[in-house]
């Protein structure tokens, strides 16, 4: 299901003109089969200490790997597509965005009869802000971002224009 439903959020990404990459492929077709390998394969933690720490290294390792990814430029996977599309189509702040569809696929699950604990609201409430400070941490310019546009003498305007949309964009990830 978990690899349906990321196809199914991919189409999301349309109007928002969020391009796949390397990443995304990958993410939908390996995110699925490595939650059943690993619920296979770990014991659940009998002490409570346990478990909550265990959920806090989850948690953490999460927000780095989205920033190591996303901040690779490979491409998102769906829902941190939708989140960086979001962000960068209306202006809003990675942390909230992050957290608006967390919240919505917390209570999409919730209609459906799902179970929602302590553990499901710590993540629609800390998956944003971590991975908004993740993403600037981890965040690797292209040479197109790292490359000043071209000075006043340079004729092609589009490719000044296109030099200071990606470094916005490379501001926006970074928080600026």
């Amino acid at each position: 299901m978990t690899n349906i439903i990321g196809l199914i959020v991919l189409l999301l990404w349309i109007p928002l003109r969020q391009k796949p990459g390397v990443g995304t492929i990958l993410n939908v077709l390996l995110v699925g089969p490595s939650a059943e390998v690993g619920l296979a394969v770990l014991r659940e933690p009998e002490t409570l200490w346990a478990r909550i720490l265990l959920f806090a290294g989850g948690l953490i390792l999460l927000a780095v790997a989205s920033g190591l990814y996303i901040g690779a430029q490979y491409g998102p996977g769906p829902r941190d597509g939708l989140m960086t599309g979001m962000h960068r189509r209306f202006g809003l702040p990675i942390w909230f965005v992050r957290t608006a569809i967390e919240g919505t696929v917390l209570l999409l699950g919730w209609l459906l009869g799902g179970p929602v604990g302590v553990g499901t609201v710590a993540v629609v409430l800390l998956i944003g802000p971590l991975v908004h400070l993740a993403l600037p941490i981890f965040h690797i310019p292209t040479p197109e971002q790292s490359t000043q546009s071209p000075g006043p003498s340079h004729p092609d305007r589009s490719s000044q224009t296109k030099s200071a949309d990606l470094a916005d964009e490379d501001r926006e990830l970074k928080g600026a």
